[in-house]
């Protein structure tokens, strides 16, 4: 076969996946725990006992004082009582001696008097005595030696993950160092011609075709945040020679080698060739999704192990979490890491391929006594779905999916707390909601939305899974905004519309408007590509209003079927070349540099149910709209008028 090209050898399910794996790392010793290095106290937190820790000395090594007072035999203390004192001589006949709390009590003395419960008497050539009301029990205020650990006891087992409290006790029973696991080394090598550093990015800018590398970035922060130890390596261009020097050089000093890119079957992608050239290709091809084209070999007579990781950042990410986590937690005799679960209801119907597991990236929150998860992008070059998701939900082969409203189990990324901490919005997108998300943050609040537009909006508030939705649908019929879709689509629940902004919409067009476009009769002419928004969505309305007006049919309009999800989406589509022109808000323009056509200013509104509207979680958002600090950040931005912010405009 040549080295330029190597096809999927299997697309074999998960758990076949890791029996081959670990069966070629247990024959040739890899699937060992990694040997221990004795570390001094103050560097081992965080790190995992290599072997037992036995106490060295009894912590404390001899009979302490827990207090302040004076050290008595609580024999002579019998009989003392409120009514009838007691006096015990302070001095040579030993009857009571003056410790501090930690000090050795005396040979002689049994117990301690707190010093509150004492009173000082001075009977001149008599002596100095203390006068107790009460009698004490032996062994009273006294920490016995070896109360916290005795010679030769146990402290800490083997496996064990170190915390501050755990160097506390090592230190106490005699230990100034301690024998740690030592991590797991992993190279991380990635691979591209069209890569650049983010440092050369900023210095030079980016050229078409050019990509930030930063894959190896947020693996080596995985494996380091896992406990081991990443060497990150110099991106390596798409030469088989190169890539196969860099693993060989790789694996005769680490652990583990992640190769990053070059796992699919394209005409550079050369990891399989090089991982069966140097060793055992043993699975090209997991069937998951994301991450598909996943290598497990082995390489070198050393017979290290080396994983392809995929090229898609999200893809990258998983990977790490579903091979990477696994095996650096085995190495160091740790259970491996389970995130937090919870039960939810998923917000949307997802179809999901018959023969693969997949991981979908979903927002989570608490809408009454329902726990929803909306799901994000699931594309796996979108690494902010990961950034704003709050967990995962995997769907098992041979599901075909999930109902809208199935439940479904989440592994929560975040604190589960912080869910009932989210307001949940699903609806249209504007770039307000990213200002209010951020007010919010300040207040500890925590804003999910997700981008399913207007109409998906008010059909998710029908199903109970968000507190409010934005919407601004057009009724061709009356010139209104929203409330007659809201009595269609919410003829049941009592709700509160309010506005939130108005804003212009318009065409976006590159700078300078080569095209000459004046307005939406141009979108007729066969040199104007356009970018639409998708289905449901309160520009898409729009749009077929005013094409209705015009007379135009939706197949005059070249591009009327390419459909992306936000303003931001339609902007970038026109400044990459990819469509001349799309509709959108003014903000959206700006934001990328370009120009703007603006010919319709609309009322965006929030539609809350009432039983949301009263609710204390959404009082912030509230104060927010009709304070001053939100109302200017959104009065800065071009195409938004706030005159009408917060007023109510119907009560359903």
């Amino acid at each position: 076969m040549s080295k330029s090209r190597k096809f999927y050898l299997e697309d074999i399910p998960l758990d076949e996946a890791w029996r081959r794996f670990i069966t070629a790392m247990e024959s040739s010793g890899a699937w060992a725990r990694v040997p221990g290095e004795e570390l001094p106290l103050e560097k081992a937190l965080g790190r995992v006992t290599a072997a037992p820790v036995w106490a060295a000395l009894s912590s404390p090594g001899y009979h302490a004082s827990a207090m302040d007072g004076y050290a008595v035999r609580s024999a002579d203390t019998l009989g003392a009582t409120e009514t009838a004192p007691k006096r015990l001589r302070i001095g040579p006949e030993r009857q009571a001696e003056y410790v501090d709390t930690g000090d050795p009590i005396p040979s002689w003395a049994d117990a301690v008097i707190q010093i509150e419960h004492t009173q000082n008497v001075d009977e001149g050539a008599a002596g100095k005595f203390i006068e107790i009301l009460a009698s004490v029990a032996p062994w009273t205020a006294v920490r016995p030696m070896g109360e916290d650990m005795v010679a030769t006891e146990l402290v800490l087992p083997a496996n064990h993950l170190l915390k501050p409290v755990d160097l506390g006790a090592l230190s106490g029973c005699g230990h100034a160092t301690v024998s740690v696991r030592r991590r797991p080394r992993v190279a991380v090598i990635p691979t591209g011609t069209e890569l650049v550093t983010v440092e050369q990015a900023a210095q030079s800018g980016l050229k078409s075709g050019d990509i930030i590398e930063y894959n190896s970035l947020v693996l080596a922060s995985q494996v380091r945040q896992w406990g081991g130890e990443p060497t990150r390596y110099p991106i390596v261009v798409d030469d088989y020679e190169r890539i196969r020097d860099k693993v060989r050089e790789a694996a005769a000093t680490h652990d583990l080698i992640l190769v990053n890119a070059g796992s699919s079957a394209g005409s550079e992608d050369f990891t399989a060739s090089i991982v069966e050239e140097l060793g055992t290709l043993l699975v090209h091809g997991v069937a998951i999704r994301p991450g598909h084209p996943v290598v497990l070999g082995t390489v070198t007579d050393r017979r290290t192990p080396i994983i392809g990781v995929p090229g898609y950042p999200v893809s990258c990410a998983l990977t790490g979490e579903i091979f990477v986590e696994p095996l650096i937690s085995h190495w160091l005799g740790l259970p491996q890491r389970e995130k937090p679960g919870l039960k939810a209801v998923i917000s949307r119907k997802l179809l999901s391929p018959m023969g693969e597991d997949e991981w979908v990236r979903v927002t989570v929150g608490r809408v009454g006594k329902r726990t929803v998860a909306a799901p994000l992008s699931r594309g796996a070059g979108v690494i902010t779905s990961l950034v704003r998701a709050d967990g995962i939900v995997r769907i098992p082969r041979f599901s075909e999916g999930v109902e809208a409203g199935q439940e479904v189990t989440v592994e929560l990324y975040r604190d589960p707390a912080d869910i009932d901490r989210t307001i949940v919005h699903i609806g249209s997108h504007d770039l307000c909601l990213d200002i209010l998300a951020q007010y919010l943050a300040d207040d500890g609040l925590l804003f999910s939305s997700a981008n399913a537009g207007s109409l998906g909006g008010l059909t998710a508030l029908r199903r109970g899974d968000s507190h409010l939705a934005g919407s601004h649908l057009l009724d061709p019929s009356t010139g209104e905004y929203n409330i007659a879709y809201v009595r269609q689509y919410l003829p049941s629940t009592p709700v509160v519309v309010m506005t939130f902004m108005h804003r212009e919409q318009g065409l976006i067009v590159a700078p300078g408007n080569p095209k000459g476009i004046r307005g939406l009769a141009d979108l007729a002419r066969d040199d104007v590509r356009f970018v639409n928004r998708q289905r449901g969505a309160g520009t898409r309305v729009l749009l077929d209003y005013h094409l209705n007006r015009l007379g135009m049919k939706h197949e005059e309009v070249k591009g009327y079927r390419r459909e992306e999800y936000t303003h931001l989406a339609v902007a970038v589509a026109v400044q990459s070349g990819a469509a001349d022109c799309g509709l959108g808000i003014a903000a959206a323009a700006h934001a990328l540099e370009l120009d703007f056509i603006p010919f319709e200013k609309e009322r965006y509104d929030l539609v809350i149910p009432r039983i949301h509207y009263e609710s204390p979680l959404l009082k912030p958002l509230f104060d927010l709209i009709h304070g001053p600090v939100l109302r200017k950040a959104i009065s800065d931005l071009p195409g938004y008028d706030i005159t009408a912010m917060g007023n109510i405009v119907i009560e359903l």
